[in-house]
């Protein structure tokens, strides 16, 4: 945060501007695993009392969520899921990498977190192009990947998948992409999943939605007075980190730069 604040990013060996090798000491611009790990490593040491509730409560646009001890709070990034289950796809499909994931137990819930900075949501994945007559974007694989994850098929296992609640947010320097409010349509959501109709019931909605750096930002704003006098340090440098991020891109969506 502060070597990209301080405008010492440094420049590219002759080896890696070749693509030759992985230079893990640049800090590139664009980079969303930088962003990620600055945002969630400062919001893994805050009490999650005043943040996580107003996080998901403003980016699914409602109150489902309470202020309360998270029990067995994880915080998760960069997580690899299990495979999807072949016999679901007409395609095959390797691990789902969620760049956040978070868990608690009371009650049981699974949140993940789509990252986007400068690069708009993939419209396609690996092994399907669309062309198997589902949407192949990285949004409704990972709806589909949780929801699977999170025991919300109705069907036949060895081993019962326990239910859990699951919410997919999106997290982008501006809201407003059209995927989120496709997908938050249930009928629509089960058409673009392979053998929708098994999903006879889903979590309480909304479950699927969007957040702005600059709604985090004010979210943090809004709570800062909760805050020990290192955690307003934090946050306040955070705060000061999103908002270059975002200045840097003169506004984006999740769609590229725009």
């Amino acid at each position: 945060m502060l070597t990209e604040l301080n405008s010492k990013g440094g420049c590219l060996c002759e080896p890696a501007r070749k693509g030759e090798i992985r230079c893990p000491l640049i800090v590139r611009p664009t980079s969303e695993d930088v962003v990620t790990g600055q945002l969630f490593g400062v919001l893994k040491v805050l009490n999650p009392r005043w943040w996580l509730p107003d996080f998901l409560n403003r980016g699914l646009g409602s109150d489902r969520f309470r202020r309360q001890v998270f029990r067995n709070l994880k915080i998760n990034v960069w997580q690899k899921q299990p495979s999807y289950p072949r016999h679901q796809l007409h395609w095959n499909e390797g691990l789902t990498e969620v760049d956040v994931v978070i868990t608690w137990e009371n009650p049981a819930t699974t949140v993940f977190i789509e990252m986007k900075y400068g690069s708009p949501l993939s419209a396609t994945t690996i092994h399907n192009d669309g062309q198997n007559g589902f949407p192949s974007d990285q949004l409704i694989r990972n709806a589909r990947v949780g929801l699977w994850e999170n025991g919300w098929f109705d069907e036949k296992l060895l081993f019962d998948i326990p239910t859990r609640d699951f919410v997919l947010m999106l997290v982008t320097p501006s809201d407003g992409n059209p995927l989120v409010r496709e997908y938050r349509n249930p009928d629509r959501l089960r058409a673009a999943i392979p053998q929708g109709d098994k999903l006879s019931s889903l979590p309480r909605g909304p479950f699927i939605g969007e957040l702005s750096y600059q709604g985090i930002v004010q979210i943090l704003k809004d709570q800062r007075k909760w805050f020990t006098k290192t955690e307003k340090n934090l946050v306040d440098d955070l705060a000061e980190y999103l908002q270059f991020k975002v200045q840097q891109l003169r506004g984006t969506n999740g769609r590229g730069h725009g």
